[in-house]
């Protein structure tokens, strides 16, 4: 990786050809490979494009998602390394797309380095030396893909007998295939799932003990990427990343950690990184029986961080305080349209954004708080729906079907027919008009995700269908609301490496303060919610949650003076944030 940041997995669509688009130029991204509907499709859009022959894979065919998967990621690989090639064949004195590879390299880089020295040679053969080592040099990006391992809808045979799911076919697409990349899996364990691995010989070490493919999680804590990685390590599958997500300044599903803020995480990961790589060792080690296996020395295991970096100081920070490997920036690619498919009504609206136009909602049919837009199409269509009496979606693709309480077969939460059905149940239930009210609202704010979520590339592409909602859902991270305007790609990662700074709101709190603020919020509208409900369970998870953004802002206490790369008045203002923050959070009453 010769990029010290990637762009993480951006909803179903947003990101599906992000690799085709930067891997050529070094940078790594991450796919959604959840949907297999968009990836056929998207095959059929860059076959025809590159002229290449297209044969569709029917849903008659057995294996057919995963098949797809598979036929989809194998496009993705061949014109990811074609373009690279193309780019390495160029002369650097042309000044095309070979000089700006080396120009977007962060100036530290070894590359980087060779670059400038050759900038300043003298024509002649030791100049043309110099540039035949530095293209010996070059990688292209990794071409990652991304499984949420909740998102594993079963499929049934004739019979009513468990034959697959969504996940494990989207793994056997990815484990079949021609990649040599990473697998992220994120949103916790799925033991289904995690051991399905089992079944490929290429997450298995080969004689001299490297992996053709790769697993990372995506992770929220230190216990739970302790507890995942132990499971896998017993079946011999090594996690070669842990990707540190803040469990609410990201974009998409968000998980708050039970207050556990991203500071304090971050800093049991540095204490305890050699501890986890040895434990997770002999356990990797015994499941493959010892030196047989060819596996004599600890594989890598890097470890970054994603969810809310908005500067180029908070990014070297993170990498040099915390040891990283890498740092993840999402949210604001959207507005990179070169690297995602965001459609151009949807860019603008972003581009132009308001703070409160940023919230988080319970649009998720997973029921888990969901990162939404307001100004979007989605929401605008689903309270239209609901002003005409028809609240809810049309279930077509069925990713997210889930509830059996008034069905036998699964439905999902979004979805009209369980709207129907609940809003009925609840009128019948002796309500008070108001708790009606409430609830009513609650079961009307779930979203299709499924359309919603990969109707932008459609509308970006031209390749919408009729059926197709033409209604765009989005998913940004509240950072998103610091950034204004459309960037090239040139423009942001010179961003991520302080070349420029693109941030054009200023008051921007550092991403700690915004998070701990996305915390604060949290709790309050928990305790608010629960305040007529509450027992003793909840009130002892709330106080847990309270007592641990308490410990968070100590160890911020402590950390703001050690934060080197920022000025005094910086951190004078960081610490008058934080005791604000305190001062709330002490005057909140629990119970």
């Amino acid at each position: 990786m010769i990029h010290s940041f990637h762009i993480p997995v951006l909803g179903l669509a947003y990101s599906v050809d992000t690799p085709v688009k930067v891997a050529p130029l070094g940078i790594s991204s991450v796919a959604s490979i959840v949907d297999d509907v968009l990836l056929e499709r998207m095959r059929a859009y860059y076959a025809t494009r590159e002229g290449w022959a297209f044969e569709a894979i029917p849903d008659k065919q057995e294996n057919f998602r995963a098949k797809r998967v598979t036929a989809y990621l194998n496009l993705m690989w061949r014109l990811v390394k074609e373009r690279f090639e193309q780019v390495k064949m160029e002369a650097l004195s042309d000044g095309g797309q070979l000089m700006r590879y080396f120009e977007l390299l962060p100036e530290q880089s070894f590359l980087k380095l060779l670059y400038r020295k050759w900038q300043v040679m003298e024509e002649g053969e030791e100049k043309n030396l110099l540039e035949r080592e530095m293209k010996g040099r070059m990688e292209h990006g990794s071409v990652d893909v991304n499984i949420m391992a909740k998102v594993d809808k079963l499929n049934l045979t004739s019979t009513g007998e468990i034959a697959t799911s969504d996940a494990l076919e989207s793994l056997k697409g990815f484990a079949e295939s021609e990649l040599e990349s990473s697998v992220v899996l994120s949103a916790g364990m799925n033991p289904r799932l995690f051991s399905y691995l089992e079944s490929f010989p290429d997450f298995f070490p080969d004689e001299n003990g490297n992996l053709k493919k790769k697993v990372i999680l995506k992770v929220s804590d230190y216990r739970s990427a302790l507890i995942q990685a132990k499971f896998l390590g017993k079946k011999g599958i090594w996690v070669s990343e842990f990707r540190i997500e803040s469990g609410l300044n990201c974009g998409g599903h968000a998980f708050a950690t039970e207050g556990l803020l991203l500071g304090p995480i971050l800093e049991e990961f540095k204490e305890k990184r050699e501890e986890l790589r040895q434990e997770l060792f002999a356990l990797y080690l015994k499941a493959l029986a010892g030196e047989e296996s060819g596996c004599l020395k600890i594989p890598e295991t890097k470890i970054s961080v994603q969810g809310g970096i908005g500067t180029a100081a908070e990014n070297s920070f993170l990498l040099e305080h915390y040891l990283l490997d890498a740092t993840g920036w999402g949210s604001p690619f959207l507005l990179v349209p070169e690297a995602v498919n965001v459609d151009e009504q949807t860019l603008g609206m972003l581009a132009h954004a308001k703070k409160e136009d940023f919230y988080v909602s319970g649009a998720s049919p997973l029921g888990v708080p969901f990162n939404n837009f307001r100004p979007s199409g989605a929401e605008k269509q689903r309270l239209e729906r609901i002003a005409k009496g028809k609240p809810g979606s049309p279930c077509t693709k069925k990713y997210l079907v889930s509830n059996t309480e008034f069905t036998k077969e699964p439905i999902c939460t979004a979805s009209r027919k369980y709207q129907e059905l609940k809003l009925n149940a609840l009128k019948k239930a002796g309500l008070t008009d108001a708790e009606y009210a409430r609830q009513a609202s609650d079961v009307m704010e779930k979203l299709c995700l499924c359309e919603g979520l990969v109707t932008s590339a459609y509308l970006k592409l031209g390749i919408s269908k009729k059926m197709n909602t033409s209604e765009v859902a989005i998913c940004p991270g509240p950072n998103l609301a610091y950034f204004s305007g459309v960037f090239s790609l040139d423009e942001m990662v010179g961003h991520i490496y302080g070349k420029l700074d693109v941030l054009r709101q200023a008051g921007r709190p550092n991403m700690f303060i915004n998070e701990l603020n996305l915390y604060f919020d949290y709790l309050k509208k928990e305790i608010e919610i629960n305040v007529l409900s509450m027992n003793e369970k909840k009130v002892k998870y709330l106080n847990r949650f309270r007592e641990q953004m308490q410990n968070g802002i100590s160890y911020y206490k402590g950390l703001i003076p050690r934060i080197a790369n920022q000025t005094e008045a910086y951190r004078l203002k960081m610490m008058e944030e934080l005791g604000e923050v305190e001062l709330r959070l002490a005057g909140l009453t629990i119970g």
